[in-house]
């Protein structure tokens, strides 16, 4: 038998897009009060992986990585996505969003991504938000899975966010010293 037990909390990640540059310091603003300090923020990156955003986003995409210092438990997932949703709309003047902001969780062995679409390899969490296993961590590196979208499976992308595991990994180890 299995003895249930909460899991150490995860490092928060959130890849934003927008084709508004100037946004991404009022999404910095409107989601530190939230989640508190912004470890890194790295971009604007060039989103050439697909053009399924360009009609709604405009065009030229750009995306950035950003971290946060503090960790979450893995069970407010759902309700950072919820959140996520509330700020794209404040930041959208009409329905048509001008900013994608997409959190992720990051641990040692993967990295997941919250979304509201259901999918055959989606585990729904609650109040219509799923979680995508967007990569696993296997010898040494992060790895994509079928699903994976391309701009995650990257290796740019794969790289970044095997650095940032790195600066998760040395959180943990003054997590556990404080306790």
């Amino acid at each position: 038998m299995s003895t249930p037990h909460v899991p150490e909390p995860a490092g928060l990640i959130l890849g934003v897009l927008t084709a508004t540059p100037p946004l991404i310091i009022k999404v910095i603003a409107l989601l530190e009060p939230e989640y508190g300090p912004i470890e890194e923020c790295v971009g604007p990156l060039d989103f050439t992986f697909t053009s399924y955003y360009d009609a709604e986003l405009g065009p030229n995409i750009k995306r950035w990585l950003i971290s946060f210092e503090n960790l979450i438990n893995r069970e407010r997932l759902a309700a950072v996505k919820l959140y996520t949703n509330d700020v794209e709309k404040q930041l959208s003047p009409t329905t048509q969003r001008t900013v994608n902001l997409d959190p992720g969780l990051l641990t040692l062995g993967n990295f997941v991504l919250a979304t509201g679409k259901n999918n055959a390899h989606r585990i729904y969490l609650s109040r219509g938000i799923f979680a995508d296993l967007t990569l696993i961590f296997r010898a040494k590196t992060f790895n994509p899975l079928p699903w994976t979208y391309p701009d995650y499976a990257d290796p740019d992308m794969i790289q970044l966010l095997n650095r940032l595991r790195e600066n998760y990994k040395c959180k943990l180890t003054q997590t556990v010293q404080t306790i």
